[in-house]
């Protein structure tokens, strides 16, 4: 079910029968028909593993389940939206970046030092993001969001791209990641910040980068 922008900060989305979609509590802004909403407890469509593996992880953002026949708004914290749209790959995201998304499609949990070994790893403990990264894979929608807007840039196996860890939002495709540092101008003048530390992107596919560094 594709999400429809409203503005910069509140999409819709439209649920018809034998439908589902999943939300952060308290994303819903309004809605039109007979449309329910109720705790999920099974860890989205990945169920009761990717429940325990987001737990475990600290990722263990509340989630509605959202089902009926209308139309429903969903906006939170007056945060930007960006609506991805997946065609089987798989997308990466901060649990508590994710606004909404479609019930089809499948919901885990990746360690992030997976990829990144033990960079992977001190990338959570740098920034304060988890170690664990929620995943979606398949055929769907999903809104998830940013401070600031949201950009896209393409990554190919030619042109890594370089983030902030406090910048990164999302990324999808067969993209690998890890931790690496760098002496910048406000390490030298006394005034270090996250600007020490780079997110490497490389592979082939896509990162969506917030325009600023604030946490959610």
């Amino acid at each position: 079910m594709p999400f429809t922008m409203l503005n910069s900060r509140m999409v819709e989305a439209r649920i018809g029968p034998g439908q589902r979609m999943f939300s952060q509590r308290g994303a819903m802004l309004a809605y039109r028909g007979e449309v329910s909403f109720t705790p999920n407890i099974q860890g989205g469509q990945g169920g009761i593993c990717s429940m325990i593996g987001r737990r475990i992880a600290g990722e263990a953002t509340p989630l509605m389940t959202v089902e009926g026949t209308g139309t429903v708004m969903f906006g939170h914290g007056g945060h930007h939206v960006q609506v991805v749209d997946l065609t089987g790959e798989t997308l990466y995201v901060e649990a508590d970046r994710l606004l909404a998304f479609d019930g089809a499609l499948q919901q885990g949990t990746m360690f992030m030092g997976s990829q990144g070994g033990v960079m992977g790893m001190v990338r959570g403990q740098v920034t304060g993001q988890g170690l664990f990264t929620t995943t979606l894979k398949g055929v769907g929608s999903a809104a998830v969001m940013a401070h600031g807007g949201v950009i896209e840039l393409p990554i190919t196996p030619q042109r890594p791209v370089h983030v902030d860890p406090q910048a990164y939002v999302a990324h999808r495709g067969d993209v690998r990641n890890k931790l690496s540092t760098a002496l910048g101008w406000r390490d030298m003048v006394g005034r270090g910040s996250g600007e020490a530390f780079q997110l490497e992107l490389s592979g082939q596919g896509t990162v969506y980068v917030q325009a600023s560094e604030e946490k959610l």
